[in-house]
């Protein structure tokens, strides 16, 4: 599926709904901050997290009726994700998100890392008003793991020796928690069974690898225009995805590009090419199928409705953007 618009019709409104709310719930004292906000929520983006959410408490609740606590949760999650946009902006040195500059670009990394900040102590404000402590524990988990991911990147920039294993962990903490952790919570609101809850859980996690895992090998496949980055930065900062940790295995030469954090005039767009010439991208690509597979057996102990149908559809979704 080439577009998320059809997907995403049974929340379509709901979404509407979430972005008015967004613009008038970060309410900052300071017009900087408010400024630096709403472009954020301003440029784009195809709101997948609130969305998931909204379309799982659809799916759990028994009338398809959301409560005013799910619509709240739904932009909690999107203000936790834009949050966590803007500090990888500032750590990543980016200049452009989603094909606009970027926050720490039009004003400055100060006040950038500031309405990060800002947009987290929002949610979580508004996270302790949910009356749910067992949702505010799995969202608070969210915001530690975002900040264990950050770190573990940052340590272990240009480490050949890094294993899928860790990829994968670094990616569930960095981008799969939210999915997996929100959509537990959505369940929870519904008061769904625990097996219910539980497998929402897991589905979460293995779309959200999915995506990430989608997201990595776009990032040595797709034009910088069309990513709205420059393509191959991940690799050139030194954070080896899934398709390097792949190729590494059969191209040794890489191994010492990469430990000599591409020092040499040449060595970035040697190591693109050694990328390109293995089977990488290709066993990174059925990694993401074997996640989004998994994903979708997930979704098994939902009751039929145009919300489950919809959630099944992300995990083709995922996929779908290689082709």
């Amino acid at each position: 599926m080439s577009s998320t618009t059809s997907l995403l019709a049974p929340v379509e409104n709901d979404l509407q709904i979430l972005t008015d709310n967004l613009k008038k719930l970060i309410g900052a004292r300071h017009p900087i901050l408010g400024a630096a906000a709403e472009h954020l929520f301003a440029a784009g983006g195809k709101r997948i997290r609130p969305a998931i959410v909204l379309l799982v408490s659809r799916a759990t609740m028994p009338d398809h009726q959301l409560t005013h606590h799910h619509r709240r949760l739904a932009e909690i999650t999107e203000m936790i994700h834009t949050a966590s946009l803007v500090h990888d902006d500032v750590v990543d040195e980016a200049d452009l998100r989603r094909n606009v500059k970027s926050v720490n670009n039009l004003f400055d990394n100060k006040i950038a890392v500031l309405a990060g900040d800002f947009l987290f102590a929002q949610s979580s404000w508004y996270l302790a008003n949910l009356d749910s402590l067992q949702v505010v524990k799995l969202l608070s988990e969210v915001i530690r793991d975002y900040a264990e991911g950050e770190i573990l990147q940052s340590i272990n920039c240009f480490d050949t020796s890094a294993s899928i294993d860790a990829y994968l962990d670094k990616s569930y903490y960095k981008t799969a928690s939210l999915m997996a952790n929100s959509s537990k919570a959505s369940a929870v609101l519904s008061d769904a069974t625990p097996e219910v809850i539980e497998n929402l859980y897991h589905y979460g996690r293995n779309l959200g690898l999915a995506f990430q895992i989608v997201d990595d090998i776009l990032d040595f496949t797709t034009s910088t225009e069309v990513l709205g980055k420059p393509a191959g930065s991940d690799l050139a900062s030194g954070n080896l995805t899934a398709p390097v940790l792949y190729a590494l295995e059969q191209r040794p030469y890489l191994k010492i590009l990469i430990e000599r954090e591409f020092s040499e005039p040449d060595d970035l767009s040697t190591a693109l090419e050694l990328i390109k010439n293995s089977d990488g991208i290709e066993q990174a690509r059925q990694l993401a199928k074997d996640h989004a597979r998994m994903a979708a057996q997930n979704l098994s102990c939902l009751a039929a409705s145009d919300s489950t149908k919809a959630l099944n559809q992300l995990t083709d979704y995922a996929v779908s953007r290689l082709y």
